[in-house]
């Protein structure tokens, strides 16, 4: 199958590429079985794996190398002492020669188009971190205007509020106004309601006198 995979490394697949080089590492393996493993499994090159190991992941784990190295050679020293014949001996020490020395010269599996792959790769994530942060500075400044409008909004609301209560008070007030003058205007309408006056004509006989006559 065709390894065609270009997208950026993810944590997960930079953690699974320390992993495995550290174990072949620890089994006396080469770096480069590291990376094919790694690239079965992600869908990626050898070179590629190779790369990403060397320019960003092996400087995060060089304690864990030299402790690797370390485990190495314990378990190869253990093993020679449990063999019978020294001829295994002598061929693990060859083995682990052979090891050390492909692990050293670990950039030589570097192409020119894997390097071409990883700085177009590398120019995707740039352009791509770089729209997210407009992406998040335009959002930002949609929010403070949002904030802002609501924070008009709510003291509208509290200029509203404060004359609808001025009105209802006013209105109040017009009411009682209204009914003191209507009750003014009725005592005036019953102090001006004048008792009618009477007379005795000659022969004895109550007449009304009109108002404002004299007779």
């Amino acid at each position: 199958m065709t390894k065609v995979r270009q997208d950026a490394w993810s944590h997960e697949d930079d953690l699974l590429l320390a992993e495995t080089v550290l174990r072949h590492i620890r089994e006396g393996s080469t770096q480069l079985h590291a990376f094919e493993e790694v690239g079965d499994k992600l869908n990626r090159t050898s070179a590629a794996c190779g790369f990403r190991w060397n320019a960003e992941v092996r400087n995060k784990y060089n304690d864990a190398i030299e402790l690797a190295k370390r485990q190495r050679k314990e378990k190869k020293r253990a093993a020679a002492k449990n063999a019978k014949q020294p001829v295994v001996t002598v061929a693990q020490t060859k083995q682990a020669e052979s090891a050390e020395a492909e692990n050293v010269p670990e950039q030589q599996t570097l192409t020119m188009d894997s390097v071409i792959q990883f700085l177009k790769q590398l120019k995707k994530d740039y352009q791509a971190s770089n729209q997210s942060r407009q992406s998040l500075e335009q959002m930002k400044q949609e929010n403070e205007k949002l904030r802002e409008q609501v924070s008009e909004l709510e003291s509208k609301l509290t200029r509203t509020t404060k004359q609808l209560e001025t009105v209802q008070e006013d209105y109040q007030v017009f009411m009682q106004i209204m009914d003191r003058a209507r009750k003014m205007t009725v005592f005036e309408d019953q102090d001006s309601l004048q008792a009618p006056s009477f007379r005795m004509d000659k022969n004895g006989n109550l007449q009304q006198v009109a108002d404002g006559t004299n007779q």
